[in-house]
């Protein structure tokens, strides 16, 4: 008959530290993290763009259009603010609500980004959290991107042999 063991850490008893594996190899890892980054970065960007959208659409009551043609004197509209109720151009191009499309589509691409690089590091759940909030709260994708930037650099440093699969 076989003895049952216990389930302890290998190596936690001994005062060892526990060996670090990734999901994938370091070029994987690396290529992931370079695509989080670019998206940490446009994400963010888009983010403050649609915030000044948001800011200018409730407080000031104004879209901003593209051709079109003003309501109120018929002349041609080119590029410029109008008001919002009642509509101020007729037949124009609304990039305020383009903003907030192009805004939700790149943070589709942002998820998956954060998904691609926190599988392949074997992070905790809390931090999968903290990445997704980067593209929903001004400012922070900038500084998650960077703190885990160099969390990813210092872990690939640390754990040479962590990332060789092949």
């Amino acid at each position: 008959m076989i003895e049952p063991k216990p389930a302890v850490q290998p190596g936690s008893a001994q005062g060892k530290t526990k060996k670090r594996r990734f999901g994938g190899t370091e070029a994987q890892i690396r290529s992931a993290l370079k695509f989080y980054k670019v998206m940490a970065y446009l994400t963010g960007g888009m983010l403050l763009l649609l915030c000044a959208e948001l800011v200018v659409r409730y407080v000031f009551g104004q879209y901003l259009f593209a051709g079109g043609t003003n309501a109120v004197t018929g002349q041609p509209f080119g590029l410029g603010f109008a008001d919002a109720e009642p509509q101020g151009v007729l037949g124009g191009f609304n990039l305020s609500v383009a903003v907030l499309i192009v805004h939700g589509w790149m943070y589709v691409v942002y998820l998956i980004s954060n998904f691609r690089l926190w599988t392949l590091m074997r992070w905790p759940f809390l931090k999968l959290i903290l990445l997704a909030l980067g593209g929903v709260v001004p400012f922070l994708s900038f500084f998650v991107e960077k703190k885990f930037h160099a969390e990813v650099e210092a872990e690939l440093a640390s754990h040479p042999q962590a990332a060789q699969r092949y």
